[in-house]
């Protein structure tokens, strides 16, 4: 017998062995997902929103799915880093995205070199939440209501400061320059908590936090309240009017992050990531824990959420319309 066809009877007695005693082949065990761990890609800095519900989903797909997901934070450029990181990545269910409207919706309003596109380089799998965010400042300003800001804004043209660390941030902050004349000075932030901080400081004047992180300083008494970006005024802060109530009549930014993976995921993959996020947004623990990150729940599958991003993007478009931007 030659060594090739003693190889390939080695081979086969050994695939057949293996059958009999019910050790999956090489091709089963591939098949078999998840058979190892998967990296859930955050496209924001730790602290952030974006980031405290990565990782409560994380923790969570890993009790459904039965094995690890850990997260990685790849934050800058306005969360195309990170998005790109997985539009790289190969579609076998080991990298996914936690996207959004950021990554996604309004990401070529804002950015000149998207190097992917937002639908044909993405598999949805799941809409998982949204953010609720307020126009806040520090108690150092003289103004401590949107009225009295937009006064001394029109009074003090160029002395006030607007930061943001998300689509949704850049939005409002020009939004309220256009719209209301308002000579103010945008600096952006690769992430949110870096602004706050700044905000905290008085370093800048302006800010729009995400209610993870401005409900509490608003609490505390270390940032002011002005106006919230959202039609109808948050339980969570009742006193506070909205920018529709008052100055910008339907003015309303509606940021969400969700489950995404690489163009080419499989159907079944998809499936089990759906089905499994579906799962753990019943749970009533859990629903409480994202309603304490001052996040909505907003769960959609895939069929739902697959249409939603093709349509939501004409959405941030014209919003990034009505605020003037171009993109950069």
């Amino acid at each position: 017998m030659t060594t090739t066809s003693a190889r390939c009877a080695s081979l086969a007695f050994l695939a057949a062995l293996s059958a009999a005693i019910g050790i999956p082949s090489h091709a089963e065990a591939q098949d078999k997902w998840p058979s190892r761990r998967v990296t859930l890609v955050v496209p924001f800095l730790a602290g952030s929103v974006t980031d405290a519900m990565g990782r409560l989903i994380a923790d969570q797909l890993k009790d459904v799915l039965g094995q690890p997901f850990i997260v990685e934070n790849r934050g800058g450029a306005g969360g195309i880093l990170g998005a790109g990181v997985v539009w790289k990545a190969a579609p076998d269910g080991y990298t996914l995205l936690m996207g959004g409207n950021t990554t996604h919706s309004a990401a070529k309003a804002l950015y000149k070199n998207v190097p992917y596109d937002p639908i044909k380089d993405f598999t949805p799998i799941a809409r998982i939440g949204r953010y609720p965010s307020v126009l806040a400042t520090n108690p150092q300003q003289p103004f401590k209501n949107v009225t009295e800001f937009v006064a001394y804004a029109k009074a003090n043209p160029g002395k006030l400061t607007c930061g943001h660390g998300n689509a949704t941030g850049h939005i409002t902050c020009e939004t309220v320059k256009n719209k209301l004349s308002l000579d103010i000075v945008r600096l952006p932030y690769s992430s949110n908590p870096p602004g706050l901080t700044d905000l905290i400081s008085n370093n800048i004047q302006l800010m729009v936090p995400d209610f993870l992180g401005g409900i509490p300083q608003i609490q505390a008494g270390k940032i002011v309240p002005l106006a919230a970006v959202m039609r109808e005024r948050s339980p969570m802060l009742p006193e506070t009017p909205t920018f529709h109530e008052t100055f910008i009549k339907d003015f309303e930014v509606a940021p969400w992050t969700s489950l995404i993976g690489p163009a080419g995921l499989p159907a079944d993959i998809v499936k089990q990531l759906s089905d499994a996020t579906g799962k753990i947004l019943k749970d009533p623990e859990i629903v409480k824990k994202i309603h304490t990150m001052g996040t909505e729940l907003w769960y959609q599958p895939t069929a739902e959420f697959t249409e939603f991003v093709k349509a939501d993007i004409a959405v941030w478009h014209a919003h990034a319309k009505i605020a003037g931007i171009e993109p950069q």
